[in-house]
């Protein structure tokens, strides 16, 4: 199908989010990302270590203010991939979970935890996200043989 007379044809640039993860040391490191992929893959992608993703589908979403839908995902299982977010797209990120709340609580200590900490797993990248800043706290050990 042709773009409509007086449109531009897509481009990857409609797809592509910017974004700026910060370190535990305070190095920043901007990256793209893909509209649609999550904070893990896109942090998988460019070789930065987070720990392990926090797998699981969504537990429910929000539809309106009188409806939530359950969806039946078990949700995240670990709260390795622990980020804070900061700046542009922060409220388009679905709310968190229940879940996401206790595996935080879980494994993070109270101190480490904020209201901006999210699972990297659960936050899915949109196009207001673009100009985004993702602090990477220090990672929890997770690789004791």
């Amino acid at each position: 199908m042709a773009p409509a007379a007086g449109s531009a044809a897509p481009s990857i640039k409609d797809v592509i989010v910017n974004l700026t993860f910060v370190d535990p040391s305070g190095a920043r490191r901007k990256v793209p990302g893909l509209v649609g992929h999550n904070l893990h893959e896109t942090c998988l992608v460019h070789g930065i270590d987070i720990g392990p993703s926090s797998v699981g589908g969504a537990v429910e979403a929000v539809r309106s203010d009188t409806w939530t839908e359950p969806l039946f995902g078990e949700g995240p299982s670990s709260g390795y991939d622990h980020v804070l977010l900061v700046g542009n797209g922060v409220e388009t990120a679905p709310k968190k979970s229940h879940v996401e709340d206790k595996l935080l609580n879980q494994y993070w200590d109270l101190d480490e935890i904020f209201p901006e900490s999210r699972l990297a797993a659960m936050v899915t990248l949109t196009k207001a996200m673009d100009g985004m800043t993702v602090y990477v706290p220090d990672r929890l050990v997770d690789d004791i043989p």
